[in-house]
Formats: structure tokens, C-alpha cells, sequence
């Protein structure tokens, strides 16, 4: 438990930190424009507002799951079912 607390520390940690860090290495400038505003094109790049984005981020994080989990059952399952 003493080790499961301590990485959720180090998380909140290191994300309260690590952004500030990158952004004096790298330098965030506010007036320069994303790709998706410099190369639109229609096609690959779009500009979307941030509940679009964030719901097409949550959908191909759990859209994996429910299709690879089954391939991958049907694929090595009476493999690891038989023992050899």
C-alpha cells in the first residue's frame, strides 16, 4: 500500500511540475498558431472545439479494449486453454 501511495505522490508531483519544466525548455508562445490552424486543409487538419476533442481522445483510448480484447482471446485463447 506504503508503494502504491507513494507513485500516486510521485503522479501529482510530477504533474504540478513537469509541465512548467517543459514550458521554459521549450517556450510557450500563445500567438502561434496549432497545425490544425497553420495546415488546415479540411481533410486532415481541423480545427474542433475542446468537448469534440476530448470526447474523440476518450473514444479511441476505450474503443480498443472491446475490439482487441476479443481478437486476441479468439487469437491465442485455446493456446493458453490447453497448456502446450
Amino acid at each position: 500500500m506504503i508503494t502504491f501511495l507513494g507513485s500516486i505522490a510521485l503522479l501529482i508531483i510530477a504533474y504540478f511540475t513537469y509541465g512548467k519544466f517543459i514550458e521554459k525548455m521549450f517556450g510557450v508562445k500563445d500567438a502561434r498558431p496549432t497545425p490544425a490552424y497553420s495546415m488546415k486543409d479540411g481533410v486532415d487538419y481541423i480545427p474542433m472545439g475542446t468537448n469534440r476533442n476530448s470526447l474523440i481522445q476518450l473514444l479511441n483510448i476505450a474503443g480498443v479494449g472491446p475490439i482487441f480484447g476479443p481478437i486476441m482471446g479468439a487469437l491465442y485463447g485455446p493456446v493458453a486453454l490447453s497448456g502446450s
